[in-house]
C-alpha cells in the first residue's frame, strides 16, 4: 500500500533549500573584506599618496592631516579612498598635487592657507622665496650670489 504523500508545512520545499542555500552563501561574503571606506584614509596612508603623486618624499605629515581634513570637506573622501587604492582619477590627482605646491586648501568654500612657506612651488622656484620670509643671517644680501 502506497504512503499517502502528506504536505506539511514545516518541510522544506525546493523554493526554501534555494533561499536557504542563497542566504548562506551571502552571509560568508558579508564578511568579505571590501574596499577601504572614507573612515579608512588615514593621514599616513594620504601622505603616502602625495609623496607618490608629487614624487617628493620628505612631506609634512602635519600638513597632510590638514590638507586631508580639507579634501574630506569638498566631499572627495570616498574617491580619495578609491584614489589610493587605485583607481585611476586624474582631475583629483592633478588636485592633490596642486594644493601641495600652493599650500592652500582646495575646498572652494574655504579662504584656508595649509602652508605658506613649505608650499613645493617654492622648491620649484629655487630663485627666489616666499615673501616676508628672510633667506639668510643679517646682511646676506650684501654677498653675491654662489655660481
Amino acid at each position: 500500500m502506497p504512503r499517502a504523500k502528506i504536505p506539511s508545512q514545516y518541510s522544506p520545499t525546493r523554493r526554501h533549500l534555494l533561499i536557504g542555500g542563497s542566504a548562506t552563501a551571502l552571509a560568508a561574503f558579508a564578511q568579505w573584506p571590501g574596499a577601504a571606506s572614507a573612515a579608512d584614509l588615514d593621514p599616513e596612508r594620504f601622505l603616502a599618496l602625495s609623496e607618490r603623486l608629487t614624487r617628493k618624499d620628505d612631506l609634512s605629515g602635519d600638513i597632510a592631516t590638514a590638507m586631508l581634513e580639507a579634501f574630506k570637506a569638498t566631499g572627495s573622501a570616498d574617491e580619495l579612498v578609491s584614489l589610493v587604492d587605485g583607481t585611476d582619477n586624474q582631475e583629483l590627482a592633478d588636485e592633490i598635487v596642486a594644493a601641495w605646491y600652493s599650500g592652500v586648501s582646495p575646498d572652494p568654500d574655504s579662504n584656508d592657507v595649509l602652508t605658506y612657506t613649505d608650499a613645493l612651488m617654492w622648491q620649484a622656484m629655487s630663485f627666489t622665496k616666499p615673501m616676508g620670509y628672510c633667506g639668510g643671517a643679517m646682511g646676506y644680501w650684501a654677498e653675491p650670489p654662489a655660481g
